[in-house]
């Protein structure tokens, strides 16, 4: 990680102002400020050539108090523990602003796969089960995709904890093939929700979404979604990028054909298209009227804060910001939507899932995304409120909310012993 950015530390300085907003004591919410479990394991894998390489893994449990751990797994190679630290705070405030029963975990491998066969991932992802087996399960800790790890990651996740116990177990992980227990509507659930809380901070402003000039830095899972459904309201979608750069077009891009030129697995860079290429940097100080970021922790910090030009930023991503960045931001006037809040559609359907799990039954799509939709939008009136009222950024009043239900369930239940 950049040695000017620990994430988890942003975490905690986000936590010491939103008690103060509140006026808590430190004893009041000292115990959420720090993980309650921490696991690091190191894990032979044999690779494809003979070879055997050592990787080290991750699972963090910040918070069981307002119910079973919830957060994906993700395999970067620049993965580390504060890093999994603070996606594991931010889910346990992610739950409880969108008022889902569940507290935060996150896990992740220090690995690059790209370049690796489907085996080797296959074998890496199992030994790995194996190794956070004893701390995570339908009831106690669920995980779910992230960078880098799919549907098809999680069905051999489950199934590596089901043959362990000798039946099939789907609720312990979520974000499954539809096949193996999987609920409609998860793939898209982030960036749905992105899409729709873009729409709710426009309402409030008094904005239509049609024509609104959007850029999106990060054109995977969540961001090649949230950038289709806010071209089928309207939006202008005029930029978006991958890890090899982006493309722009002052005009807007045809979303549909581009997803369609654009084979699974292929990046931007692979294909011909009549676009101005451009860099992630440019595309983060674009001209657009919403920059949403979907790629990966601290892209908008204290070097390019002061050059967007976009009025509103919808954090698709965890962490996209930077504490200094933000600072910028808010002086300049832009609004920031926090991932918190924003990304948080992925954790709801993955809730839907859950619940259909444990329950044995499952609901149509339209179902799930009548549920998604009325939650995010509560989520989003929650918060408006909230930094109406005490004339506080969105982010610091989704803190705020967070903080303030896991503060009322901690002292409900008490200290234990």
């Amino acid at each position: 990680m950049n040695n000017k950015y620990n994430p988890f530390e942003q975490f905690q300085e986000n936590l010491d102002k939103a008690s103060k907003v509140m006026g808590y004591d430190y004893n009041d919410y000292a115990a959420i400020r720090y993980p309650e479990r921490e696991l690091t394991v190191y894990f032979p894998v044999e690779m494809d050539d003979g070879s055997v390489k050592v990787f080290t893994g991750y699972r963090v449990q910040h918070s069981s108090v307002r119910g079973p751990c919830k957060g994906g797994i993700r395999f970067h190679p620049q993965t580390d523990i504060d890093e999994v630290r603070a996606l594991a705070g931010w889910m346990s405030l992610k739950c409880a602003v969108a008022g889902i029963p569940y507290g935060g975990a996150k896990g992740g491998i220090a690995f690059d796969p790209k370049g690796m066969s489907q085996n080797e991932i296959k074998k890496i992802t199992r030994r790995y089960t194996a190794m956070i087996l004893p701390i995570i399960g339908p009831e106690r800790d669920i995980p779910a995709p992230d960078v880098n790890t799919n549907a098809e990651t999680m069905a051999w996740i489950m199934d590596t904890y089901s043959m362990m116990h000798g039946y099939t177990i789907p609720g312990v992980v979520t974000g499954k093939p539809i096949s193996v227990g999987g609920s409609v509507g998860r793939t898209e659930a982030t960036g749905r929700g992105v899409m729709l809380i873009t729409k709710s901070i426009l309402a409030r402003l008094g904005k239509s979404v049609k024509n609104v000039k959007v850029a999106v830095q990060g054109f995977g899972n969540v961001g090649s979604i949230a950038a289709k459904l806010l071209y089928e309201e309207g939006a202008k979608v005029v930029a978006v990028s991958d890890m090899s750069g982006g493309i722009y077009s002052e005009g807007g891009l045809d979303i549909p054909k581009l997803l369609s030129a654009l084979p699974k697995g292929k990046l931007l860079s692979d294909i011909e298209l009549p676009y101005k290429r451009i860099g992630n940097k440019e595309l983060l100080t674009c001209e657009c009227d919403i920059l949403i970021p979907a790629a990966m922790e601290n892209q908008i910090n204290d070097d390019n804060a002061g050059d967007i030009k976009a009025k509103i930023i919808v954090e698709a991503a965890n962490g996209p910001t930077s504490t200094g960045g933000d600072k910028i931001l808010e002086k300049r006037g832009v609004i920031v939507i926090p991932d918190i809040l924003a990304n948080a559609g992925g954790v709801v359907v993955s809730y839907f899932e859950w619940v259909q799990n444990l329950q044995s039954f499952s609901w149509d799509e339209k179902e799930i995304n009548s549920r998604l939709e009325r939650i995010m939008a509560k989520a989003f009136a929650n918060v408006d409120t909230i930094a109406t009222e005490k004339s506080i950024t969105y982010r610091m009043a989704a803190y705020v909310l967070a903080l303030k239900a896991l503060v009322e369930a901690s002292k409900l239940r008490g200290i234990f012993p």
